[in-house]
């Protein structure tokens, strides 16, 4: 699953519209849909899924389809029934590696794959051969916890495999599809309405410094950083100075000090 990270000039220009593009306001949850309509057009494909997992409790927390119409209700206690065994789909919760871009040849041989419960009693009826799959962590926007991931996979029937260059497309874009999330959450939460005092001290919260070390630069006493908080916790519906850091700033790590 290690290969050298190659894209054409033309593919670049077209990572770069994908990155750069405008996109409308996202659904109540997912990415926009033309941001998985321009990727299913970088990498051909039948069609892709984006969806939240939750494997712990065996349940996805969602999932999106382009096109929509390859959305598929079916339940689904048969795809966990053979999750764990299945090396492509719970690769990331075994190693907890979630830098691979991956395919199912990276783990079986055709006949291999065609052997397995996930093949007969999944994904085969479907008529997918084929899959490419990118793992991202869960972040806040969908409350991140052990065995929760985010992924976009990329669906194929019988043809050819996904190509390395398809892999080394999708692993360019890793870093953007993150940010991609993080921006479909914030603009579905709408910008916390705070004033200007109260965003300056949230973002010296968020560059890591302590109460005492925020009064000072603002010529303060504690007790009224300690109250500007307050009153940012409430304004933010949030209880900590880590989850105000959060809200506000998705892209950002805060720091508990």
């Amino acid at each position: 699953m290690s290969v050298p990270v190659t894209a054409s000039e033309r593919d670049l220009l077209n990572l770069a519209g994908i990155v750069s593009d405008e996109r409308e306001e996202p659904p109540a949850e997912g990415l926009p849909p033309s941001l998985l309509t321009d990727l299913s057009g970088l990498i051909p494909c039948d069609y892709l899924a984006f969806a939240s997992l939750d494997s712990a409790r065996q349940v996805h927390l969602f999932m999106q389809f382009a096109p929509a119409s390859a959305d598929d209700s079916d339940d689904d206690t048969v795809f966990w029934k053979h999750y764990r065994d299945c090396p492509p789909c719970s690769y990331a919760d075994r190693t907890g590696d979630l830098r691979p871009v991956t395919k199912i040849s990276d783990f079986y041989s055709a006949k291999q794959w065609h052997d397995t419960g996930m093949y007969r009693d999944v994904v085969h009826p479907d008529g997918i051969e084929h899959e490419l799959i990118l793992v991202l962590p869960a972040g806040p926007q969908w409350t991140a916890g052990p065995g929760r991931t985010v992924r976009l996979i990329f669906f194929r029937g019988p043809g050819p495999d996904f190509s390395e260059r398809d892999r080394a497309l999708l692993t360019l874009l890793r870093p953007h599809l993150h940010q991609a999330c993080l921006d479909a959450e914030r603009r579905r939460a709408g910008t916390p309405q705070l004033t200007r005092r109260q965003w300056e001290l949230l973002r010296l919260v968020a560059a890591g410094h302590t109460n005492a070390q925020i009064a000072r630069r603002l010529c303060v006493s504690e007790g009224t950083v300690r109250k500007h908080l307050e009153n940012i916790y409430g304004r933010l519906h949030v209880s900590s100075r880590t989850a105000a850091v959060t809200h506000a700033f998705p892209t950002e790590q805060p720091s508990d000090g």
